[in-house]
């Protein structure tokens, strides 16, 4: 039997660091299931194409090579890891995100790439829709205000030149465009375990996570 854990959450609650640090700790495959979606945002702002043509984005996203390989993400053979991470993308893969033929490829991709494995998974429909299944579901949640600080903190050690004011904008209509979708909305899986990260370290929430799956595995890790 294969273990899935699903972390879901909105923009910058911790979610990505603390499934990183989880995946490490258990020796499993991370699945960084928002890096996908970035790497189609990427793509479609280098070849120009207007975010609101979803049939050409599509189009994208069929022909995209996309190989996560543990903190690296490539798209057709190159790294992009930094690029996408920019805040040009960040503002922007909502908009893509929210095509429902997008999220219809991705999906298949992201449970085709968690067969047969023990996966942690990020994202904002994992325990909801990619692995409904999922032995183990969080839901990681903070304040807008505390995950605009940690966004902010991030970019400013990467050099980029934003605001606090910015990205606390950017992050809340994320927030708007994710919760509202048709299609795969960011909520909270019925059987999610939701844990405030608001006042937490990142080595608290990790430790939490940890306990909970050690406890479910009955000491089989």
């Amino acid at each position: 039997m294969t273990v899935k854990i699903a972390i879901d959450g909105p923009a910058g609650a911790g979610k990505s660091t603390v499934a990183k640090k989880l995946a490490k700790l258990l020796n499993y495959t991370y699945i960084d299931t928002g890096a996908m979606y970035r790497a189609i945002t990427y793509k479609a702002i280098q070849q120009g194409v207007n975010l609101i043509e979803e049939n050409k984005i599509a189009d994208i996203v069929q022909s995209a090579d996309i190989i996560l390989e543990e903190e690296k993400i490539f798209l057709d053979g190159k790294d992009i890891s930094e690029e996408i991470r920019k805040p040009e993308v960040s503002e922007k893969v909502s908009l893509v995100s929210k095509i429902p033929k997008v999220r219809e490829i991705l999906v298949q991709k992201q449970r085709k790439i968690a067969e047969g494995k023990n996966v942690v998974m990020d994202g904002r429909d994992i325990g909801t829709v990619v692995l409904p299944d999922a032995q183990f579901k969080f839901f990681l949640t903070a304040s807008l205000e505390e995950r605009a600080k940690r966004r902010y903190r991030e970019l400013k050690t990467k050099n980029v030149n934003v605001s606090y004011y910015e990205v606390l904008k950017e992050i809340e209509n994320r927030d708007t465009i994710d919760s509202q979708r048709d299609t795969s909305p960011l909520k909270i899986a019925e059987d999610s375990i939701v844990i405030d990260t608001t006042y937490l370290s990142e080595e608290e929430v990790l430790e939490k996570l940890y306990n909970i799956i050690k406890e479910g595995l009955k000491g089989e890790i």
